[in-house]
């Protein structure tokens, strides 16, 4: 773990987990509490593999729920697991949040009627007296009067007397929520705080690359722990992950995503619903960090994913993972390697890291401060006038099409997060596009922008008669 990061609870409000076999409808109950499109859902049995957590707000108090995945061996409630296997992992995820729940919601699904399964599952349930104790039952998919009355017969479970709901209609949320506030905490009245809301003052950074490249490991080498599943199976992560930590008094949202392939966003299935996940988690970010496998090479993948992140004017770093599997460790001469490979992003930092021991995994997070910090950087008037002043002074400039060299009017900043700058010439005028470009990069050396695109507008308007080139 690095230092000085602390994972963000909310230790203020109680944790009530979604659990049942898989498909029984939990990302889309998850999904209707929340009211958000968070958690992936597909008919495909174990589509969930990470658990997802989100706050559901409800009558004045709140509460923090997770999606896990469906658990399919109940030996395992219950018991500590330990292993490499992906299965294995995701039930040893699954559980873990069992044990941590405040409330139970114990999913059966009301159309495929009581399965084997769910009684193995209740079985197991109900030989722990701390499990049972916090346990509703919810019935989803019941869509009908008759669905209701099938419903009954979960009585069976004995887990109490079944809840019936609709996750995709809707039908009965609204009473288990008012079931679930009563069953936590009365003492408390649990308000989401503020800060955790989705316009809250977080550094948003998204964690990008192909599939294996080790995203999911550096997550969990940041936080110290196994926050997410980590297997050498790629496409392990299908959803994207949201995890808050406060390093050196900055709250920081890290998002873990899907890995992005060419194949998997023309493809079917999983694969392509989480890659579209990805790029909307990347609409997001603040920050994106591109994750590359140094022991592989450079691909066409890569760069894509680099066009995407530029599209959308997010600051980017560029990660050079799996750095403990490199002979000839020279940082100077595998800089100017991808230097070359990727030329037009040459504003963004390259880290190079071993998420698997942990080497140079703390300097990610000082970038991120630092990166967002000068991303909000907003220049006075004043500032931008003495610039141009300075920059035209040092090379005129330049003209594209026809005879007459362009004027300068004006140049001034418009928005910051991210920067974009308005330059206005004559409108007769023509300025060549590497005059943008040479201001750029004087930008950056008059005052950072580390990491950050920069977009010069330019205009063509003859309001003022103050020119900046002669």
């Amino acid at each position: 773990m690095i230092d000085n990061v602390t994972e963000e609870k909310n230790e203020k409000l109680p944790l009530v987990a979604l659990y049942g076999r898989t498909n029984v409808g939990k990302s889309t109950l998850f999904n209707c509490l929340t009211e958000k499109k968070q958690a992936l859902v597909s008919n495909i049995s174990g589509t969930t593999r990470d658990s997802n957590l989100g706050i559901v707000e409800w009558n004045n108090s709140a509460f923090e729920i997770v999606d896990t995945a469906g658990i399919i061996d109940y030996r395992y409630i219950g018991k500590k697991i330990k292993s490499d296997d992906l299965d294995e992992m995701v039930q040893a995820q699954a559980i873990s949040y069992l044990e941590k729940a405040t409330l139970l919601i114990f999913l059966a699904d009301a159309k495929a009627g009581l399965m084997p399964e769910d009684i193995e599952l209740a079985r197991a349930i109900n030989r722990s007296e701390k499990y049972k104790k916090k346990t509703i039952l919810v019935i989803n998919k019941v869509d009908s009067l008759r669905a209701e009355a099938e419903a009954a017969q979960f009585n069976k479970l004995g887990l109490g007397e079944p809840f019936a709901v609709s996750a995709v209609s809707g039908l009965g949320t609204g009473d288990l929520l008012d079931l679930i506030v009563n069953r936590l905490d009365k003492k408390r009245k649990n308000k989401a705080p503020e800060k955790y809301g989705d316009n809250d003052l977080a550094i948003n950074v998204c964690l990008v690359g192909k599939p294996n490249v080790g995203k999911s490991s550096l997550l969990n080498s940041i936080l110290g722990y196994e926050r997410v599943v980590v297997s050498p199976i790629p496409h392990t992560t299908r959803e994207s992950q949201d995890t808050k930590i406060n390093f050196k008094d900055n709250l920081i949202r890290l998002i873990d995503t899907a890995g992005i392939s060419r194949q998997g966003k023309k493809g079917k299935g999983l694969e392509k619903f989480g890659i579209e996940k990805t790029f909307s988690s990347l609409e997001r970010a603040d920050i994106a960090l591109l994750i590359l496998d140094l022991s592989e090479e450079i691909t066409h993948q890569d760069l894509k994913i680099i066009e995407e992140i530029n599209n959308r004017r997010k600051s980017l770093v560029i990660i050079g993972n799996k750095w403990d599997k490199i002979e000839d460790r020279d940082t100077k001469k595998w800089t100017e390697f991808l230097r070359n490979k990727m030329p037009f992003i040459a504003y963004a930092p390259i880290q190079f890291i071993s998420a698997k021991t942990g080497e140079k995994v703390g300097k990610i997070m000082d970038l991120v401060v630092e990166i967002a910090k000068q991303r909000k950087l907003a220049l006075s008037a004043s500032q931008t006038e003495k610039f141009l002043k300075r920059v035209v002074k040092i090379h005129k400039p330049a003209k594209g099409k026809g005879t007459k060299p362009p004027r300068i009017y004006e140049f001034v900043q418009e928005k910051n997060n991210p920067p974009l700058f308005k330059l206005r010439i004559g409108p007769n005028d023509d300025l060549h596009f590497s005059y943008v470009r040479f201001m750029e990069n004087r930008l950056r050396e008059r005052h950072g922008f580390l990491g950050t695109p920069i977009n010069i507008r330019v205009t063509k308007d003859k309001k003022s008669h103050t020119t900046y080139n002669e």
